[in-house]
């Protein structure tokens, strides 16, 4: 759909009729600059799509792990649920939080009742984690429109040599090759950029969406322990 939009958006007229040129035809007219944007712009698409199978709820806390941690916590099987945790394929948000967290506690002279604050910092880490590649295609989103930018001033810089260096008045073939390269990375940019905001602005909401629904289970499948390790810090 965007190949289409796109030869449709740079298709040019002649006196002659409609004359069509291919979307590399106008890739390649980008020049240097242009490629590097095409180039970016396939490390954006591989970012997205490794974002978009890692950001799943049945990934980020598998039901069968959340059923088995609730039904081990419950019954106060700690080292149960930690190597459950440590044994899950993949090693995901849930059993990251929960393990680590768990870990932490059991090796603290506070035992349990430092439960909440280990899952809340470690938790917090695991979200900067997921945070990285949806950071890397913002970057992208940024850096996509200045380099249209750039290339369109390298062409309109190409132009007024054009014109420097002619005889006399220039002719406009002279100029038509700068000037098509300075509008086609500055379309290029925008192409690239537009798409890398939305799918930015969508993945980390979307990483706060799902991570928030998972602490409040953690938070429910770790409350008996908490209330377990004050019943044991107020006996004493």
């Amino acid at each position: 759909m965007t190949d289409t939009v796109l030869t449709q958006s740079l298709t040019l007229a002649a006196e002659s009729g409609e004359v069509h040129r291919s979307l590399l035809q106008y890739i390649l007219k980008g020049g240097p600059i242009g490629m590097i944007i095409i180039l970016i712009s396939l490390v954006a698409i591989g970012m997205i799509g490794a974002q978009l199978f890692r950001i799943r709820r049945e990934r980020l806390a598998p039901p069968d792990l959340l059923a088995d941690l609730r039904s081990l916590l419950g019954d106060g099987n700690i080292d149960g649920a930690i190597k459950r945790s440590s044994d899950e394929p993949g090693s995901s948000y849930l059993a990251r939080v929960v393990g680590t967290g768990l870990t932490r506690a059991s090796r603290s002279a506070f035992g349990m009742l430092e439960l909440r604050s280990s899952v809340d910092e470690i938790g917090q880490l695991e979200v900067d984690r997921l945070y990285r590649l949806t950071d890397g295609i913002g970057l992208i989103a940024s850096v996509a429109p200045m380099l249209g930018l750039l290339g369109t001033v390298v062409g309109m810089v190409g132009a007024f040599d054009a014109i420097t260096l002619s005889d006399g008045p220039a002719r406009p073939d002279e100029l038509a090759g700068s000037i098509s390269q300075a509008l086609i990375t500055t379309v290029l940019g925008l192409i690239v950029a537009i798409p890398c905001t939305a799918m930015y602005t969508f993945l980390r909401n979307r990483i706060d969406h799902l991570t928030t629904e998972i602490d409040e289970q953690i938070e429910e499948i770790i409350s008996p322990l908490e209330a377990a390790g004050g019943s044991e810090a107020a006996n004493q």
